[in-house]
């Protein structure tokens, strides 16, 4: 796991969740937007533990939420984690524990220290874990918004 002194050389980060068509292409957007007006110059990406929805855009229910909210999923399309990743991102942010475990998988071992639960950031919820809001109705996906908001926020204060 990094530690605190390392998060200021953070250059990139990829966020994860399993199909990456809800909970990671919002937080991709969120954190763009957070760090575009907060000046940082960052990488930013997201990806799927699986590829059934390569290619895609990210679920409509997701980008009206979003985008209701003034952040913009242009250019955004899902794809999957591939092991260059580990070496490319300087923190790969999961949504669940799930995805931490998938992604544990596919990483070589020296590099499991990048892999992190993105809720880890949050600090006015006490979820650890950003629920999936694909089979639910449009609450959850405000309140992915509302949890990748905070954690974005957080993570913000600890890569300036």
């Amino acid at each position: 796991m990094l530690e605190n002194s390392d998060l200021k050389n953070i250059n990139s980060v990829l966020f994860v969740c399993m199909g990456n068509i809800c909970r990671s292409p919002s937080a991709e957007a969120v954190f763009r937007h957070k760090a575009n007006q907060a000046g940082l110059s960052i990488t930013i990406d997201s990806a799927g533990t699986i590829g059934s929805h390569a290619r895609e855009k990210p679920d409509h229910r997701a980008q009206k939420a979003g985008m209701a909210r003034g952040y913009s999923f242009d250019k955004i399309k899902a794809r999957k984690v591939v092991v260059k990743d580990f070496d490319v991102f300087d923190l790969i942010l999961a949504m669940d524990n799930d995805n931490v475990k998938n992604l544990k998988k596919i990483a070589p071992e020296h590099l499991h220290y990048k892999i992190q639960l993105f809720l880890d950031y949050a600090s006015n919820h006490e979820e650890s874990e950003v629920p999936d809001p694909y089979y639910g109705g449009a609450k959850g996906f405000q309140f992915v918004l509302d949890l990748v908001e905070d954690a974005s926020d957080g993570l913000l204060a600890k890569l300036q």
